[in-house]
């Protein structure tokens, strides 16, 4: 028997050790093929909305809507508004022009932040009963734009119409005056602009020149270059006095045929 010594048997075992694995089998020594990379998981479409997906399941902002119902407990209302925080403003920021309404019992409904689906659930729970307004103003949209950059114009569009139908469904006597929805957003390549513009196409197509007509006058809050005119919104987003100056004289004309009292010059 032969001894090595123990550098020799250290040696030959290094000299095993860095015998590929090709030579000792010739299956495990074959290039094998590349294993291709995951492919990166798709990005998935959200899901379309319906309005009555879009539905809140409870009251958005319950003690605005107590105070709504209390609203239309107290007396008549002639001329009614619904939306968001553009219209919730009106009272104190367009007091002068809010006041102009006064002979035809004005009522605000709007809330700040609120949604379509925000609204939707407020007038189809009470907000509506018992009332007959000659007029209902509708501007509503803007914060599913900007809350939701997910959210299709379709589906905004789609939530708008379910609420003139509905108003209409509960005051047949009405006429809505459906508002274009306001520039927001600059500059004017922002892609909320685009999204915006969309809805307003699609909802324009609601107008029936009678029981619902269609009013843009987004136009008017812009400067030449499309952005936003800060003498007007401020804040890019909520008119200042002369704002709701500019949204009263243009309703004026719709409002001296369906609801003259809401024009009228205020009794001193």
């Amino acid at each position: 028997m032969i001894v090595y010594p123990k550098q020799n048997a250290f040696r030959i075992f290094a000299v095993v050790c860095a015998i590929p694995l090709f030579a000792i089998s010739p299956a495990l020594g074959q290039t094998s093929s590349p294993v291709p990379a995951a492919s990166p998981a798709a990005t998935p479409t959200p899901k379309p909305r319906t309005p009555t997906d879009a539905v809140t399941p409870k009251a958005f902002k319950p003690y605005r809507h107590q105070g709504f119902m209390k609203r239309k407990a107290e007396g008549p209302i002639g001329i009614l508004f619904l939306g968001d925080s553009i219209t919730d403003g009106w009272p104190r920021k367009g007091a002068d022009t809010w006041g102009k309404f006064a002979a035809a019992n004005p009522a605000d409904f709007g809330i700040s932040a609120m949604r379509t689906e925000g609204l939707l659930w407020n007038i189809t729970n009470g907000e509506l009963d018992g009332i007959s307004p000659k007029a209902t103003i509708i501007l509503i949209g803007v914060n599913n734009i900007i809350q939701c950059p997910d959210e299709n114009p379709e589906w905004v569009a789609a939530g708008i119409q379910k609420i003139v139908e509905t108003v209409h469904q509960k005051i047949p006597s009405t006429k809505v005056i459906l508002m274009a929805i306001f520039p927001a957003r600059n500059p004017a390549t922002h892609p909320a602009r685009a999204r915006i513009a969309e809805v307003n196409r699609l909802i324009e197509k609601l107008a029936d020149g009678d029981k619902t007509r269609f009013l843009d006058i987004g136009k008017q809050f812009l400067n030449p270059d499309g952005s936003i005119r800060k003498d007007l919104l401020p804040d890019g987003l909520h008119p200042n006095a002369k704002g709701y100056k500019i949204w009263s004289d243009a309703m004026a004309p719709i409002l001296k045929d369906i609801c003259p009292e809401a024009v009228a010059a205020p009794q001193n």
